[in-house]
């Protein structure tokens, strides 16, 4: 019976993930629908507009040829209008002078033919008709003025939606994700040498499956890339996977994205616990200051507990965001640590694998400590004063100092003090190292056997410190610890 409830369970479980695939798929085809709506309506109406600017231009195109027509045509009128009256008037005139040129050779006194001839003989010397140029002055034709469009015609005809670059394909065997960079590589179909650039989306998701209909984040773009890989760098974590895309453009359009793809951004990612932390400690998301009126603030906050029931560590938004490995509170109150333990965990525990996290201190702090603790470190206990936690320690008080220590055993370092140290903890190892996290020096390296999970561990004394998550091992950390698996050196294990 128990079996079969089981195995009833896991079909379930397996049918429920299926619907919720199936339904976010739906959704998605929704929002394409509603996306190829506007996107056809959007091309369509560029359409119209660059025909209508088409048209806009053969309409003044037009206008401007029919001008210099009618302008042609109106000179050549005042040529020929101008020089059909000059000749219409010689003709009236010299008819005038032939009718009395007949009207004298048809006299017969003597006396006045000789003198009207002598006088008709004079006017036709002078007559406008032996003056004029009976060469038209402008010519009828207008064939200067003809078009022939065959050519612009075949151009309008060849007129087409323009060319889309293919659509690259990311190749997933080339990607690398690695010191919290991620490099895509992508390919075409063939090679197009009209291809201007590519743009890169990526985005963060805690999904592995098709894109949802709604994501946690958006999209974030990388235009004008000029060749077929790209490498984003200086990445925090802080989601399970990344999500790429990638698409050509020309000149003129750009193509269809690529098909999704998504890579694996592993990193350990942990918040401080702001309910676990000393009441002298000012705990803001990775931040933690000392200060002094703790205590008082606390004590009124105390004062105020009738009026909520609700504190930091059972808010929603911390609910929301447990996972198996968050730690659970078992106070309500910031009174996890007290007296001179000027302690804060981290909300998340280690359990498997290999973990890196840095973290920034003020180097005037009078003590600070990192590194990691076992869940029942006792709350008075003060890191590296007991079995249950392991710390580099740094001491302002009377000189500075830089020790390793574990289970009240203490050892001085030998090296400059950084501002920034990595942490890395090889659970299955059993190693915890510190890093100079600018150079990546190691500076000590605790060997031992962790009997169960361990918390980053934290503790301030009159300073500051900020903590940095979501990173991965950095590969020359994980180099180094392969060479000195196994070996003993002055960073040995304090025992």
């Amino acid at each position: 019976m128990g079996d079969q409830k089981e195995s009833l369970r896991k079909i379930t479980t397996t049918l429920a993930l299926k619907n919720d695939e199936i339904t976010n798929f739906i959704c998605c085809l929704k929002q394409s629908l509603e996306n190829l709506e506007g996107n056809s309506s959007r091309v369509q109406e560029d359409l119209d507009t660059e025909f209508s600017s088409l048209h806009s231009v053969l309409d003044e195109l037009k206008d401007s040829m029919v001008t210099r027509i009618k302008q042609e045509r109106a000179s050549h009128t005042y040529e020929l209008q101008s020089q059909l009256s000059a000749c219409s008037k010689a003709l009236e005139s010299s008819e005038e002078l032939l009718e009395v040129a007949n009207q004298t050779l048809c006299s017969s006194e003597a006396d006045d033919f000789t003198q009207a001839a002598k006088d008709i003989k004079d006017s036709v010397t002078m007559a406008p008709a032996f003056r004029l140029s009976l060469k038209a002055k402008a010519s009828d034709s207008m064939s200067h003025m003809m078009v022939d469009f065959t050519q612009e015609r075949e151009m309008l005809q060849a007129i087409k939606f323009l060319p889309v670059p293919a659509t690259p394909e990311i190749l997933v065997s080339e990607c690398q994700v690695c010191d919290n960079t991620v490099t895509v590589q992508w390919a075409l179909p063939e090679p197009d040498t009209k291809i201007d650039h590519y743009d890169l989306e990526h985005r963060r998701t805690n999904y592995e499956g098709p894109p949802r209909a709604r994501e946690d984040y958006p999209w974030m773009v990388v235009e004008g890339i000029r060749e077929t890989e790209y490498t984003l760098t200086g990445l925090r974590f802080d989601t399970r996977y990344m999500t790429f895309r990638v698409k050509a453009c020309n000149k003129a359009v750009a193509g269809e994205f690529s098909e999704l793809v998504t890579l694996e951004t592993h990193a350990f990612l942990f918040k401080l616990d702001a309910g676990s932390s000393h009441q002298n400690l000012k705990v803001e998301d990775l931040s933690v200051e000392w200060d002094s009126c703790g205590g008082k603030i606390i004590q009124d906050i105390r004062k105020d507990k009738n009026r909520t029931n609700q504190s930091p560590m059972h808010s929603p938004a911390r609910t929301a965001m447990n996972s198996p490995k968050r730690v659970p509170s078992a106070r309500v109150g910031r009174d996890r640590f007290t007296a001179e333990s000027y302690t804060v965990l981290g909300d998340t525990f280690i359990d498997a694998g290999q973990q890196y996290w840095e973290v920034r201190f003020d180097k005037e702090s009078k003590a600070f400590a990192v590194g990691l603790a076992l869940r029942n470190l006792g709350r008075f206990d003060q890191l590296g004063k007991s079995n249950a936690s392991w710390c580099i320690h740094l001491n302002n008080w009377l000189h500075q100092s830089l020790t390793a220590k574990h289970n009240n055993k203490a050892r001085t370092l030998d090296c400059p003090i950084p501002d920034r140290i990595g942490v890395y903890c090889n659970y299955e190892e059993g190693a915890l190292s510190f890093y100079n996290a600018r150079t990546k020096t190691l500076m000590h390296t605790f060997r031992t056997k962790f009997a169960q999970p361990v918390i980053p561990a934290f503790s301030v004394w009159n300073g500051s410190f900020s903590v940095q998550t979501g990173l991965q091992v950095p590969s020359v950390v994980q180099s180094g610890q392969r060479k000195n698996s196994g070996t003993s050196s002055s960073n040995a294990s304090l025992t």
